[in-house]
Parts: C-alpha cells; sequence; structure tokens
C-alpha cells in the first residue's frame, strides 16, 4: 500500500532514499534548505553525479517533490525519514546540531500528527535515546522514533537500495519498527529488528570492519614489495576463502568518501569516551594515511627531487561513479605533491568541477590527454574505466618521462613495462 513519505535532506543519502522509494510507489516529498538544490529537483536535475538516479527520478517524477517548507512536508508525509550530514567535529566526535535543528523546528511548528521519524543519517550510539528524551521534553511524545541505518555504495546506490543485503530497523515502540519494516518488504531482503543502540553499532561496526579489510590488504601489500609477492594473487588465494571472501581486498592508495573516514574516526572516538582504546582502529587509520605517502616516495625513488617536475593525476573523485570528493585520495596527494615544489595537473570524467572547489593550487584539465602531455609522472589514482581504457603506450609517447604509479593496480605490469613505462604498482611486483 503506497505511503506518503517525507525525507528531510535531499543530499546523497536522501535524494536516493526518496528517488527510490518513489519508484516503488509511494509518495514521496525531499525538504531541504539550500533553494539552488531544491530547484534542481523539481526540475528533475540530480544534484549529485549517481549512476541511473537522474533517470529514475524522471520516471517516478509524479511521486516525487521537493520543498524548502518543513511544514509542508510533514502536512505530505506520515513517515520521515531525516538524511542530514553529520561531520566531524575538531574533537573527532559526530556533529548532531543538523539533527538537533531538526527538532527544534519541529518543536517550533508545533508538529502535530503521529509521524514517525527515521534516522537514516549515521549517528553514534546512544543519539536516538537522546532524540527520544528530546521529543518527550518538547512536547512531541506523540512522534515515533526509528534508527534505520543506510548501506548505500556510491555508484551502485539504487541498486543497493532496491536490492538490499539486510535492513536494519531499530525502534522505542514496536508499531513505529513495523511502519518502517512495511516499506521494505516488498524488496524480499532480510529485515533485522533491534533496539535503536545495536542499529547504531551496527551501522558503525559494518564500516569500521569494511576500512579494516582495507588497510589490511594495504599492510599486506607493503610487505609484498619487500618480499616479492604480488598482493593481486594473495588477494585472490585469500578471497576464495568462504570465511574472508573477495570484496574489499584491493590494495590502493586507501580509502575515502563521506562514510569509511568519517565513521572508523567516530567509532574510535566513541569508545575513547567511553574509556576503551580501540588500538585496531588506531592502526586502520595510520594506515591509510601511509598508503598516500608511499605514492609520494615511489615518486622520488625514480625522479629524485620533486621541485619543478609535472605530476599528472588521473582521477580525483573518491572512487568511480561518483563526483564526491570528500576524503578523496587525491586531495592528500595533491598536497603531499605540493609540498614536495612539484607541479600538479589533474584529470576526472565526473569530479572536474567539485575538484576545482576541494583542491588548490593544480592545473585541471577536461581532456586525460592533454593532463599526460609533458609529464615527468603519470599516477592512477581512481580506476575510471574511461582512465583505465586509455592507450597507454600512445600515453607512454606524449610524456616527457616514463614513471607510472597505478594507485589502483588496475593495469598490467608487463603490459605497462612493454609499453616503456617504470611501472609502480601497490604491492605488486613489475618485471624486468
Amino acid at each position: 500500500m503506497p505511503e506518503r513519505i517525507g525525507v528531510i535532506g535531499a543530499g546523497y543519502v536522501g535524494l536516493v532514499t526518496g528517488a527510490c522509494l518513489a519508484s516503488m510507489g509511494h509518495q514521496v516529498t525531499l525538504r531541504d534548505i539550500d533553494e539552488a538544490k531544491v530547484r534542481m529537483i523539481e526540475g528533475g536535475d540530480p544534484p549529485i553525479h549517481e549512476d541511473g538516479l537522474r533517470q529514475l527520478m524522471h520516471e517516478c517524477r509524479d511521486r516525487l517533490r521537493a520543498t524548502l517548507d518543513l511544514g509542508e512536508m510533514l502536512e505530505a508525509s506520515q513517515i520521515v525519514f531525516i538524511a542530514v550530514d553529520t561531520p566531524p567535529t575538531h574533537s573527532g566526535d559526530a556533529d548532531l546540531s543538523r539533527v538537533m535543528t531538526v527538532l527544534d523546528e519541529l518543536e517550533q511548528i508545533g508538529a502535530t500528527g503521529d509521524h514517525v521519524l527515521v534516522m537514516k543519517s549515521t549517528v553514534p550510539v546512544g543519539t536516538g535515546e537522546r532524540v527520544r528524551a528530546e521529543l518527550d521534553k518538547r512536547g512531541l511524545e506523540h512522534v515515533g522514533y526509528c534508527s534505520n541505518p543506510e548501506f548505500l555504495k556510491e555508484g551502485v546506490a539504487i541498486a543497493d537500495f532496491l536490492s538490499p543485503d539486510r535492513v536494519v530497523i531499530g525502534d522505542f515502540r514496536a508499531a513505529d519498527g513495523d511502519a518502517v519494516a512495511a516499506l521494505y518488504e516488498p524488496l524480499g531482503a532480510p529485515i533485522l529488528r533491534t533496539s535503536v543502540p545495536t542499529a547504531e553499532m551496527i551501522k558503525y561496526a559494518s564500516n569500521a570492519f569494511l576500512a579494516t579489510k582495507i588497510s589490511f590488504i594495504n599492510e599486506i601489500a607493503n610487505v609484498c614489495e619487500e618480499v616479492g609477492a604480488d598482493v593481486t594473487e594473495v588477494a585472490e588465494g585469500m578471497g576464495l576463502d568462504a570465511r574472508i571472501g573477495p570484496k574489499f581486498l584491493s590494495a590502493g592508495v586507501g580509502f575515502g568518501g563521506s562514510c569509511f573516514p568519517k565513521d572508523v574516526s567516530a567509532l574510535k572516538q566513541l569508545a575513547g569516551n567511553s574509556g576503551y582504546h580501540f588500538q585496531l582502529l588506531t592502526s586502520v587509520i595510520e594506515v591509510n594515511e601511509l598508503q598516500k605517502r608511499r605514492v609520494v616516495g615511489k615518486l622520488k625513488r625514480h625522479l629524485g627531487d620533486l621541485e619543478n617536475k609535472e605530476i599528472a593525476l588521473l582521477g580525483l573523485a573518491f572512487k568511480p561513479g561518483t563526483d564526491d570528493m570528500r576524503e578523496a585520495s587525491s586531495v592528500v596527494l595533491a598536497a603531499r605533491l605540493l609540498a614536495e615544489a612539484a607541479s600538479v595537473r589533474a584529470y576526472d570524467p565526473v569530479a572536474i568541477d567539485a575538484a576545482r572547489h576541494t583542491v588548490r593550487g593544480v592545473e585541471f584539465y577536461d581532456d586525460p590527454w592533454a593532463c599526460v602531455t609533458g609529464a615527468d609522472a603519470v599516477v592512477l589514482v581512481t580506476e575510471w574505466p574511461e582512465i583505465v581504457g586509455l592507450d597507454w603506450p600512445k600515453v607512454a609517447q606524449v610524456m616527457r618521462g616514463d614513471v607510472l604509479v597505478d594507485g589502483r593496480n588496475a593495469l598490467d605490469p608487463a603490459d605497462a613495462v612493454a609499453a616503456g613505462f617504470a611501472y609502480e604498482g601497490i604491492g605488486r611486483v613489475a618485471p624486468s
């Protein structure tokens, strides 16, 4: 049965959630405070890059709308998803100011309907209990609350929402959880019903484990370089073990994006605030930072002093399929190369405009060939198909130097060497 759905926050999670729920037949009203974003959505133009999102918005345009007015959204909805940002503060804790602002607004307009608030934003364990207490204190006892963490991967977010591995719902009142569960039942995925704190912890624990897996294989890659092993074959052998599995075993320049760095740090901080030192996560973070430094070290091993050397970065987004520059490895690489007095040029097929607002001191190119021509070294940072599929022998010809650092192990080392490159992968030994 179609429901009336509201979504507070029309960013990455909110817009994908709203569009997918609308595609399932529900009437969805998005609310955001950014007027430009609201206008774009109303015009059918997604403000983010996500494969299939524009088409999905077009297909369900009669069931998906956006507004600046919270009261208008509340009148049009019964179940309200909260999908606002919770960025890290200087202390490492999650900034819940946007969540609390929602409660302030609900109190100000005197929300009278029996709405159910559903927390999609990633929030520290204990936030739900704090929100429940605040609702009660503000005279909003009738407003329900559930925790429903998201597990979307950028680039395949629509598929992840519509075909999830699991749906986690934490509630204080079973009836509220039942209402949220009913939305997901048509998807046929396992629905795990828990307490609110448990649902909050599942989100943090999941992302921290995946980040740990990435840092582990990067440590193995670094050891492989010392002993002459190939980390891609090591990862393949490990992944065939059903207890380990093949996913998140790709060595590279480290993880980024809006989730892993923030959530790992937040969980470490949460543990510290509770009096527990989460030593493993400290190492996960350190290894992730080490991977960027090692790329600079590889370049210096071939080029010596990097002053005035022309370094081309191919790929800027934190992963293919998105224009998200949050915690992207390219940002750190560019900054460290500039600190070495190198000249940095950069190309990305999608994220170039977003990068211009994030990275300073870099020369941006809209064409990969202009970017690599005359470069002393090329670093493959993001494994976009458009980049991996370049004519690499031709790249070698138009460069001034011959150094290629494959930061994602996306290329064949033998082919790269045959093309004339001094090839450096991550945890791989190039043939001589």
